[in-house]
């Protein structure tokens, strides 16, 4: 990974009237969250956790309700105070900054979408978007037109001179999402974002937010409590545990290579089909025998899933041919595909490895 755009270093959150107390106490005699609590009337929300997210990523946070997961979020804009720990953002260790520079932080850098929005019901839907331009002092004409844009991203085009009791759930969460990104910050914070609509327009907003994150390049991080939401939006996805990281990877390296009981638990029904691609279950060049479509064969990605290497082995009468850097880097015949499907299939064990 580049430089970090986000980061955490070693940041502990302990509630409680004696926190620094307890922590010391947690971090000597490596106390768990039951004792902290029997002890010193604390409880750990946060424990220790190192985090670096890339610039552009979207990084996912995935756990149980109480894991730990908002609280770390709230760090990131400094809503919540760790006991012990820094955030860098950019660099910058944001616990130094003033009250001016905290400020600044919240209205450039990092905009915040929540599970529920808190629109302002006696304002249209475009000073509802506006509303964090309002706050720099921009002028009314400039920020209207931005929010009327933003609202166009977000398919809300003629929704403007609305108010937020016409419009339907889905709709006040693009209100919601459209009002984070009208003041284009750098760092999208979203907690549970979707986590209330209804299954089909939940899909709908995951697909248009992915679609509008190739396109601005946001570095987010997205809190969930659901596995398949966080496959499907993280590019990579930490599942957090009693305030603990227990695993950081790709979708891809958590569902294929849990790390634990606790993590295989909650990929136990997640296929692991979907994460075939052509790169991890190639043979090299000339490993195909003759008779098996040899001349015959189709180019694939190596990054290519599936269903595109089954279509490329049908065109290319038994082999599909894997191509990187505009060569021939492997081949995929029936016999390769076939075991790869036994490998991902859940009652494999162990779990074929990705490295």
């Amino acid at each position: 990974m580049d430089e970090a755009h986000v980061e955490c270093r070693n940041v502990w959150k302990v509630f409680g009237p004696n926190a620094k107390r307890a922590l010391a106490a947690i971090r000597q005699e490596n106390l768990g969250k039951t004792e902290a609590q029997t002890r010193f009337d604390c409880v750990i929300g946060v424990s220790d956790v190192s985090l670096k997210i890339g610039k552009g990523e979207i990084f996912c946070i995935m756990g149980l309700s109480g894991s730990g997961k908002s609280t770390l979020l709230r760090h990131i804009n400094r809503l919540i105070e760790p006991t012990d720990g820094q955030i860098i953002i950019e660099g910058q260790d944001i616990s130094k900054l003033d009250t001016r520079g905290l400020q600044a932080l919240r209205a450039k850098t990092i905009g915040m979408v929540f599970q529920h929005m808190a629109l302002w019901p006696h304002r249209t839907i475009q000073d509802n978007v506006a509303y964090g331009l309002e706050v720099r002092g921009m002028a009314r004409t400039k920020r209207r037109r931005i929010a009327a844009e933003t609202l166009e991203q977000m398919q809300l085009g003629g929704w403007d001179r609305h108010y937020p009791d016409e419009l339907s759930g889905g709709m006040q969460q693009r209100v919601g999402l459209a009002r984070a990104l009208a003041a284009n910050p750098d760092i999208l914070l979203m907690d549970e974002p979707f986590s209330a609509l209804d299954p089909l327009i939940r899909s709908d907003l995951q697909d248009q937010f992915l679609e509008l994150s190739a396109r601005l390049n946001k570095t987010t991080l997205f809190v969930t409590h659901d596995l398949d939401e966080a496959i499907k939006m993280g590019d990579r996805v930490a599942i957090m545990k009693d305030g603990i990281v227990v695993q950081v990877g790709t979708p891809e390296e958590i569902v294929v290579n849990p790390n634990g009981d606790y993590v295989e638990k909650f990929v136990r029904g997640i296929s692991r089909l979907r994460f075939i691609s052509a790169e991890n279950i190639m043979k090299p060049l000339g490993v195909v025998p003759s008779g098996h479509g040899e001349g015959q064969s189709r180019a694939l990605n190596p990054t290519d899933r599936l269903p595109a290497i089954i279509d490329a082995i049908r065109a290319g009468r038994g082999v599909a041919t894997v191509t990187g850097a505009d060569r021939p880097i492997g081949v995929i015949d029936y016999d390769t595909l076939l075991e790869a499907i036994r490998n991902f299939s859940p009652a494999a064990t162990p779990a074929r490895s990705t490295e």
